[in-house]
This record gives structure tokens, sequence and C-alpha cells, in this order.
């Protein structure tokens, strides 16, 4: 199987907890808060904690938080 953002909760390649810490590193790497990203992306301070706590891997939340950061979405995919 193919790893992809469609089936990113279906794989055991990638875990939510790694999709977590890639995002949560990718957002300090940039110096934005928690509430600096959900400003930028249009989602809620719980919404982006839930994905940063391993809780949560929308597919489409993570498109969002990617365009926000100026990353690639693969960064959150990589192990």
């Amino acid at each position: 199987m193919s790893i992809s953002v469609q089936n990113i909760e279906e794989s055991t390649a990638v875990s939510p907890i790694d999709v977590a810490a890639a995002v949560k590193g990718a957002r300090s790497a940039v110096g934005y808060s928690i509430e600096d990203l959900a400003v930028t992306c249009g989602l809620a301070n719980g919404e982006i904690l839930e994905i940063e706590n391993g809780e949560s891997a929308d597919p489409a939340k993570l498109r969002r938080i990617a365009a926000a950061l100026q990353v690639p979405i693969s960064a959150f995919l990589h192990i």
C-alpha cells in the first residue's frame, strides 16, 4: 500500500503520532505558536492541538497546515 494523505490513518507505516511530531516540528521551525498557525490556516486552536497530540490526522486539515507553513504535505508523512 502506498502512503498518501487519503489513507494516512489506515497506514501502518505512518502513525498519527509520527504526523503529530512532524507537524509540531514544522510549526516550531517557523516560529509559530499554535495560535499563530490557527490564524494562518483557518483552523481552531483545538483542531491543531488534536493533530499535534496524535488524536487526529485529518487529511484536509493537514493540507491547510502544510500550506500555511509553506511545506509540502509529504513533510508530515516521513518517518
